[in-house]
């Protein structure tokens, strides 16, 4: 009997403290969409991944241009030249290839280029929702712009302000008001 009064008390002692547990979301999307330095890192990301793209275009041109050379010299061509010229297509099809999953492949350079200049903010970001959850004595912190599915949020659980503030990027009633713009 002692031990179930005592299990009894355990119980309701940890259920009060999971009770007592708050949480919020913040739209971290939004955050870094505020922040100068991610503008100028996304455009950099962008201007770099073009140039890879022209790149990979270019040597696409070859190959097709090579293709269509061997098609219209093919009836011209003895045994050893066909198999000479198909290789040599095979070969620059092949650098094609290599040299877009270089660029855009897994961990390629879109990759690293992309970590090196957004991995440094995303770190910000979350330095300083770090600093607003133990002000806030916030046990769990979401983020709505995750893979996370939200369908419903309160704006009253919503600490995307209180870390643009920690950041020094805006005014609070500014930022409600250009969400909301972007909801609608």
């Amino acid at each position: 009997m002692r031990k179930l009064l005592i299990l009894t008390i355990l119980l309701s002692g940890l259920f009060q403290q999971a009770i007592a547990q708050k949480f919020g979301y913040i739209d971290s999307k939004f955050i870094l969409s505020k922040m100068p330095e991610y503008k100028q890192a996304s455009s950099e990301l962008a201007t770099q991944s073009q140039k890879w793209q022209t790149e990979i275009e270019a040597l696409r041109t070859d190959v097709d241009k090579l293709r269509k050379e061997y098609m219209a010299e093919e009836v011209l061509l003895t045994d050893d030249m066909k198999k000479e010229r198909q290789t040599a297509i095979s070969k620059k099809d092949k650098d094609a290839k290599d040299a877009q999953n270089k660029a855009f492949g897994f961990e390629g350079m879109y990759f690293l280029k992309k970590q090196e200049l957004v991995k440094p903010l995303q770190d910000k970001v979350f330095e300083a929702v770090e600093k607003v959850c133990k002000k806030k004595k916030i046990a769990i912190m979401f983020d709505k712009a995750g893979d996370l599915v939200m369908i419903y949020t309160n704006p009253a659980h919503d600490y995307t302000d209180f870390v643009l503030e920690e950041l020094g990027l805006g005014d609070k009633d500014d930022t409600v008001n250009e969400q909301n713009k972007d909801k609608k």
